[in-house]
């Protein structure tokens, strides 16, 4: 088949870095007088003085994993995914969940489609303990083709409270926390490797089928609020889009991840198909890590009591970049 890429999928993370950049920098407006903003564009959640307390706003989709649940007829958990990779952009930064709006846009509305995607996200608000208070449906036939689901989700913090890795200093651990699997990210290159070299039926070893292992939904994080109560975080990062590129959003300092989490099982699988590079894998994938805590050593025993099966899995060095096992990711 061919080394694949997220490139050849499709997707140019390079591109999007660029193309990011180009619109935020026509972005200087700032509002005047009071609520004005905090900090700048760049980290998970965009931040709102609001007196004592920080609002917070941020905002995302399912993204392709939409046409996994087309293929296999079943949308009950994409409303999770919608809601977990929005509330996990406010639990990173140790902001509670309280409020979400839906965004629906489809070609032709479908009655079974609706209901079972209502069911996920009603779930999901159970999961990240918020409060579903409205949504939009378009239908805009001709320009999109299918169903596309995303979401806004609003948080709120003591000002003193919010972790946005302005703490990070070499020598702090970094303690690795399990994904559920491929989560809502990497779908484009995931997809485009089980299409040409498998099916969605085909089983990994432990029995789960391709279809049903990439439409696991993506873990929702809501401890993180209680590992910050218990012990002194100084950053979090859930790893979404572009893998282990997330982390660089934290600090200036480097990732040395030396003894990373296991391989989650479809990992393997499709990088053995796709005979993808190991280093596009972790600039594409979460590979069995889906959140993490950068946190002084003295401190990773609380969270770890609090976290099953979480781990210190590297540290914080001085110089930047990413390494794992030796291996340059960035």
């Amino acid at each position: 088949m061919g080394r694949e890429t997220y490139r050849s999928a499709g997707v140019d993370i390079d591109l999007v870095k660029e193309a990011i950049g180009a619109l935020a920098g026509k972005v200087t407006f700032r509002r005047k007088g009071p609520w004005g903003m905090l900090g700048g564009v760049g980290h998970y959640a965009g931040l709102i003085d609001f007196g004592e307390h920080v609002l917070a706003l941020t905002t995302d989709g399912v993204g392709t994993k939409m046409l996994v649940a087309d293929r296999m007829r079943d949308w009950r958990t994409v409303g999770i995914d919608c809601i977990a990779m929005n509330a996990n952009d406010l639990f990173v930064m140790n902001v509670e969940a309280v409020a979400f709006v839906d965004y629906i846009a489809t070609d032709k509305l479908s009655v079974e489609k609706m209901a079972q995607i209502g069911e996920g996200l009603n779930e999901g608000a159970r999961l990240a303990n918020l409060n579903l208070v409205g949504g939009e449906t378009a239908q805009l036939p001709g320009l999109v083709n299918g169903l596309d689901l995303a979401g806004t989700c609003l948080g709120i913090q003591e000002k003193g409270k919010v972790v946005t890795g302005e703490k990070i200093r070499p020598g702090d651990v970094i303690l690795g926390v399990p994904s559920s699997g491929v989560h809502s990210n990497g779908l484009t290159l995931a997809r485009r490797v089980v299409e040409k070299a498998g099916g969605y039926d085909e089983r990994l070893p432990d029995g789960t089928t391709l279809g049903a292992a990439l439409l696991t939904p993506t873990k929702i994080y809501r401890e993180a609020l209680d590992a910050c109560r218990k012990a002194e975080v100084h950053g979090m990062c859930h790893v979404t889009g572009s893998g282990l590129l997330n982390f660089p959003r934290l600090t200036k300092y480097g990732f040395d991840f030396t003894d990373p989490l296991p391989v989650h099982p479809v990992f393997t699988w499709l990088q053995e198909k796709g005979e993808i590079d190991p280093v596009e894998m972790y600039r594409t994938f979460n590979m069995g890590m889906g959140f993490a805590y950068v946190l002084p050593e003295d401190q990773a025993v609380a969270v770890r009591k609090l976290i099953p099966g979480s781990r210190v899995v590297g540290d914080i060095v001085k110089g930047p970049g990413i390494t794992v096992r030796g291996l340059t990711i960035r």
